[in-house]
């Protein structure tokens, strides 16, 4: 990767891209994790499993948790995803951890909290802040919302993007 690396900066006269610093090992296992992740365990009927090959891919989640099936984890940011116990994510809600231009930022969903069906969750704050996104110890994410800011404890969110409605 080194004299692609070389090769790269030689020929385009610029700074090559982060990925050109990977293993050759990560090169291989990058494509192996996103079809584990985002097409097996996503399209499998069984939560139980779905949860087991989430965990076998190394994302943080809590006991006694349910997501439904058609949800994308970013599978790139595995480790700067946390869900806590008891959370109920809903179908096809959508986690991004970073995008095109940014870094990547954390996302944390607290206990006892509810992601509503079709939500998208992006990690960058509204404000700038590169502390990600955080929804509070049983905030309930209304479906369809697009969260881009804390979500206190207890509170209900809904929108696009979302304002928090009720403050628990």
């Amino acid at each position: 990767m080194k004299l692609l690396k070389f090769l790269y900066e030689k020929i385009k006269g610029k700074e090559a891209p982060y990925y050109f610093d990977y293993s050759i090992g990560k090169v291989i296992l990058k494509p192996i994790r996103k079809y584990f992740v985002n097409t097996l365990a996503a399209n499998c009927p069984f939560n139980s499993i779905r949860i087991l090959i989430y965990r076998l891919f190394g994302f943080q989640i809590g006991k006694n948790v349910f997501i439904g099936m058609k949800c994308y984890l970013d599978d790139m940011c595995y480790d700067l995803m946390k869900i806590g116990n008891n959370v109920t994510v809903s179908y096809g809600v959508y986690f991004a951890c970073h995008g095109k231009n940014q870094g990547h930022y954390p996302i944390i969903i607290e206990d006892g909290a509810y992601v509503g069906m079709r939500s998208s969750i992006i990690s960058r704050n509204k404000d700038g802040s590169e502390d990600g996104v955080r929804i509070g110890k049983d905030a309930v994410i209304g479906a369809c919302s697009l969260v881009n800011c804390h979500v206190p404890q207890g509170a209900t969110a809904v929108g696009v993007p979302c304002r928090i409605l009720t403050k628990g």
